[in-house]
């Protein structure tokens, strides 16, 4: 399989720090139509609706991608708190036609997160708890017992939507392996578009992931 590499070195600038994305969410072919929307899932007289952040209106889901959505809605719900979802698809009058699901989980309060946009990636594992925030700034990794790291990347394509990044910046080989397919977080049962491996100097640790606001694949 012809390996496709697409090299770029991101200079190290804290994840923190104010920013503005030059050139927008990139945005592939196949998405042309669709728009990416985030929200909160309720189930209403059978039916399993979807209301925008931050809008009064709702839309009924037609999970015309398959994603199983209504099995992964049915899974999460309890009477503690609100299904958030991140998803892909197209509003038609009162529907919401879905094509994909980047997350869902139980929470009344991600539409507030003020750094989705921000992000182009997320991953995160437990046993012991990592997690790794990945933006136009740079990667900055966190594991437990240990002070959060930054540093550059370097991001190799790898076919089928796979990709990796990374640096042997503060002498360490680091790389974040990211394969698109379903992953269920084993601490909080949120359910992720992608699965991740983290791998410090051989050392693996594996994990779920999703795309940030900054980026649109």
């Amino acid at each position: 399989m012809r390996v496709a590499r697409s090299l770029v070195l991101i200079a190290l600038l804290p994840l923190f720090a104010a920013c503005q994305l030059l050139d927008g969410p990139r945005q592939s072919a196949a998405h042309v139509g669709q728009t990416r929307m985030q929200g909160q899932l309720n189930a209403a007289d059978g039916k399993l609706m979807f209301q925008p952040c931050n809008e009064q209106r709702s839309f009924e889901v037609n999970d015309t991608g398959g994603t199983s959505v209504l099995q992964e809605a049915a899974t999460l719900a309890d009477d503690q708190g609100k299904l958030f979802a991140d998803v892909r698809g197209r509003l038609v009058e009162s529907r919401l036609d879905l094509q994909q699901l980047y997350r869902v989980e139980r929470s009344g309060v991600a539409c507030d997160d003020p750094n989705f946009k921000m992000l182009i990636l997320r991953a995160a594992g437990h046993g012991p708890e990592w997690n790794v925030k990945v933006s136009g700034k740079g990667m900055v990794i966190d594991r437990a017992g240990q002070p959060p790291l930054a540093v550059p990347y370097v991001e190799e394509q790898l076919g089928d939507g796979r990709f990796n990044l990374s640096t042997e910046a503060n002498n360490q080989r680091i790389e974040l392996w990211v394969t698109p397919q379903r992953c269920v977080d084993s601490s909080t049962g949120s359910v992720q578009h992608m699965s991740a491996e983290l791998r410090i100097d051989g050392q693996v640790q594996r994990g779920c992931g999703y795309f940030g606001g900054a980026r649109n694949d």
